[in-house]
């Protein structure tokens, strides 16, 4: 099936996005980095929910579950769409969900006494992704071109999408480090500067990403060569996106698992 033929069966499917958020380098630093800030009671939860794996070690994991049957109804868990003519706030709610709704949703099932045990362990491992989804800008895209996805752009000579070239592409040409070297380097805010980037809720971190998709599209329109002065402008952008993904994080699970954390972040009671 060639590419047309994909994007076409896409749409026919209702707009379904090829919902990969940050490559695989993107979601482990981000989980990395909020492990660092895990309180030992927030970590000894977690190991225990988990069975001693780290966030890391399934931060990738629903990008693969999804497309899987079992699964199958978190698809647009991934994302939130938000159209060119529509704000955050007037765009449509998607009839299955989306990355909003969907951190409310597990963040509720962890606070509650009455879901089990596994139902927890998904939470957390659908928490620790779809952190990442939300500070990935084309998460934030238009429905209509399904997140960038049908937006044409070529990566220096070889052919892409603006979405795959965020995913992926952008962030491995900022730097060829591992997910450890990326947390080494990025997480290094003085404790004020860590508390204001925790600062917030779903809604405006989504939102904030949001803002920076618009910047996104303006400056890549269809036909873009992506090449040495694009990566120098928007690795910036990515680092930050990173450590914010990763700090709130690490907000949010601690005040899930630990009575004594003092919160940051206003994620819904």
């Amino acid at each position: 099936m060639n590419a047309k033929l994909i994007i076409a069966a896409l749409v026919a499917l209702g707009g379904t996005q090829l919902a990969m958020g940050w490559g695989q380098k993107g979601h482990d630093t981000i989980a990395a980095i909020a492990e660092r800030h895990l309180t030992p009671a927030t970590k000894a939860a977690l190991d225990s929910l988990l069975d001693g794996k780290s966030i890391v070690y399934w931060a990738n994991w629903m990008d693969n579950a999804s497309h899987t049957p079992k699964y199958d109804y978190s698809k647009t868990w991934h994302y939130k769409n938000i159209d060119a003519d529509q704000s955050y706030v007037s765009a449509p709610k998607h009839s299955k969900g989306d990355v909003v709704s969907a951190l409310n949703r597990e963040v509720a099932i962890l606070r509650s006494p009455r879901e089990s045990e596994a139902e927890k362990i998904l939470a957390v491992k659908m928490i620790v992704h779809f952190m990442g989804d939300l500070h990935q800008p084309m998460h934030l895209g238009h429905a209509s071109d399904l997140g960038g996805n049908t937006v044409k752009v070529k990566f220096f000579k070889n052919e892409a999408n603006l979405h795959s070239v965020w995913d992926s592409s952008l962030p491995e040409a900022a730097h060829k480090w591992s997910y450890t070297e990326w947390s080494d380097q990025l997480d290094r805010l003085p404790e004020a500067e860590e508390r204001a980037v925790m600062g917030g809720d779903f809604d405006s971190w989504a939102e904030e990403t949001y803002g920076i998709c618009r910047q996104v599209y303006e400056k890549t329109p269809k036909g873009t060569v992506v090449s040495y002065n694009y990566i120098a402008d928007w690795t910036p952008v990515v680092e930050q996106q990173f450590l914010k993904g990763g700090l709130r994080l690490a907000d949010v699970l601690n005040q899930i698992f630990d009575p004594e954390y003092v919160p940051v972040s206003s994620i819904k009671k």
